[in-house]
């Protein structure tokens, strides 16, 4: 039975090296995206573009991140004290994902996606995503 557990906190740790690798590569390709984008400093879009790259990578490997933690204490821990902590940081990790989600999407996680032309819209010109009124 000790090498089950053993090989179950390996692959947790897998998961949770993998969720790291996701954030820093996600970071590095946003990044070299940014800085190849034509007036990069000078472009609303590109920063726009910028921050949703670094943030989707982030809520990407928030999961990869949260899943380890989970496979890990429930499994190889298995503490009340340990079960504690990990509701609090799942607790954390998910409000960090919720509000990441929002500011990423532009849209509350029940909310349908907008329509292409508003997002688009909304992207070119760094206006607020408000409802359309007749005669604009």
């Amino acid at each position: 039975m000790n090498w089950f557990l053993q090989l179950i906190d390996t692959v947790a740790l897998i998961i949770e090296g993998l969720g790291v690798m996701i954030i820093v590569a996600g970071f590095a390709m946003a990044t070299r995206r940014f800085l190849q984008h034509r007036n990069f400093y000078d472009s609303r879009h590109a920063y726009l573009e910028y921050r949703h790259g670094i943030g989707r990578s982030i809520l990407l490997g928030l999961d990869f991140l949260i899943a380890g933690d989970l496979i890990k204490t429930v499994i190889v821990l298995n503490s009340g004290e340990s079960v504690v902590t990990l509701a609090a940081v799942v607790l954390i990790r998910a409000f960090l994902g919720f509000t990441l989600h929002v500011e990423v999407e532009g849209h509350w996680p029940w909310q349908p996606p907008h329509p292409p032309q508003r997002r688009d819209h909304h992207m070119k010109n760094g206006e607020p995503d408000l409802p359309h009124r007749h005669g604009d």
